[in-house]
């Protein structure tokens, strides 16, 4: 087999290929493998990973294998490097890309009694040939002593899906579900929206190299409704951790899996917030159309829509999730506008214009309580109306809810206490 080796001293090359002895391999020094798929030509990302992997680390070995391969030839180049050089195997970080992530676990099964290899990340693992298969034919927990995975595109086509839906990992994580991601646009042809999906893992992986600031964090949830309602934004008992490189090494018999959304391009973090507004003495059903902006002590945000996946009645509170591109800080103020129908609408003017009518048949929203959770910081802010008039919203009318002064003294005290 070929293996392409990027050295630290080297300048990437697409067709360049050096024998093991130029690796020079050491107890101090990490190698890291990247696997891609059967049949691939030097896919563009490969350059722009092991470019990644150097910059961000340093003194490391990058080896990229792009022709057809099995885990029983790469197993067998581990057992060189244990066996000429005393490189142990715990020092290994394979990075496998579909088929590739599979590759990575049979090598990891190979070495047998050589020891256990450090880390195997899948990235986005094939799911053809290998869902819903023993763990001895795929990628699984047992091929070293941590794995983790990124699916990216799980959805399912004619019973198949390109990758993977099965967590196969002590960690896995699903960004967007694991089925849509955005940029990778339906309209575009379905080869093209596969590979920008497919391929998401792998930058999703470099992103977490480049933009050390931003890390991603993904939640542990029990489905995709749980999550858009933002009650899994918890990290209690490592219920949240980190994706891509700086993945912590969280093991667990039934494996994990994690939850996140984000952007569509570089940097892929968003930043998730969970809300849950209480509505009280709510007779009439109804499905308002609210948007929100919040201010917080570094920026504003944009008006955003909020989606209620459930009618709004009786007394009763409401959860959803509000993502955000850029970190406002802690949180100081709301607004909500009820956008209202044509109807209300007209019903607001008849109402500016006859201030003496009477304004009990108007429809509105009466608010008991706003409570914010941020899944970054775990921080919790509770937020008042400032007026009695002020907890009630109407159509085609703005809210502001300030940080109760309660809640405001109780991370004051808290802030003394530590300091």
């Amino acid at each position: 087999q070929l293996f392409q080796l990027f050295t630290f001293s080297q300048l990437l090359q697409k067709d360049s290929s050096k024998i093991p002895s130029l690796c020079n391999p050491s107890n101090e020094t990490k190698t890291r493998f990247s696997f891609s798929k059967i049949n691939a030509l030097m896919e563009s990302w490969v350059p722009i990973l092991a470019s990644a992997l150097k910059t961000s680390l340093g003194d490391v070995n990058v080896i990229a294998q792009n022709t057809r391969a099995v885990g029983k030839d790469v197993a067998f180049l581990l057992q060189w490097l244990q066996e000429f050089y005393q490189f142990p195997a715990e020092k290994v970080h394979l990075i496998g890309y579909s088929l590739g992530a599979h590759v990575s676990g049979f090598a990891g099964s190979c070495l047998g009694g050589r020891g256990k290899i450090g880390q195997i990340t899948g990235l986005d693992p094939a799911g053809p040939m290998f869902e819903g298969m023993a763990a001895s034919d795929r990628l699984s927990p047992d091929d070293a002593l941590f794995v983790d995975a990124i699916h990216t595109y799980t959805q399912e086509r004619m019973g198949l899906s390109v990758g993977i839906k099965q967590a196969v990992a002590h960690v896995d994580f699903y960004p967007n579900g694991g089925d849509f991601q955005p940029g990778c646009h339906p309209f575009q042809s379905f080869e093209q929206t596969v590979k920008c999906a497919h391929e998401r893992s792998v930058y999703l992986f470099i992103d977490s190299l480049l933009n050390k600031d931003k890390q991603i964090l993904p939640y542990r949830c029990s489905d995709d409704n749980a999550f858009e309602k933002g009650t899994c934004l918890d990290c209690r008992k490592n219920k949240c951790n980190t994706l891509g490189y700086n993945v912590r090494r969280v093991r667990s018999v039934t494996g994990k899996k994690l939850n996140h959304k984000t952007r569509s391009h570089m940097p892929y973090k968003l930043y998730h917030y969970q809300f849950r507004i209480q509505f009280v003495n709510q007779i009439e059903k109804t499905e308002p159309t609210l948007t929100i902006s919040l201010t917080g002590t570094k920026e504003d945000s944009p008006e955003m829509p909020i989606t209620f996946i459930e009618e709004i009645s009786g007394n009763k509170t409401y959860t959803f999730l509000i993502t955000l591109d850029s970190d406002v800080g802690d949180l100081m103020m709301l607004k909500f506008r009820w956008e209202g129908s044509v109807v209300n609408n007209m019903w607001s003017n008849m109402q500016t214009f006859n201030p003496w009518s009477s304004g009990g048949m108007r429809p509105k929203l009466t608010v008991g309580k706003i409570c914010v959770k941020a899944g970054e910081t775990q921080n919790r802010t509770t937020f008042c109306a400032q007026t009695s008039d002020g907890i009630y919203i109407r159509p085609s009318q703005e809210n502001v809810f300030l940080r109760c002064e309660e809640n405001a003294q109780k991370q004051r005290r808290r802030k003394t206490h530590v300091s």
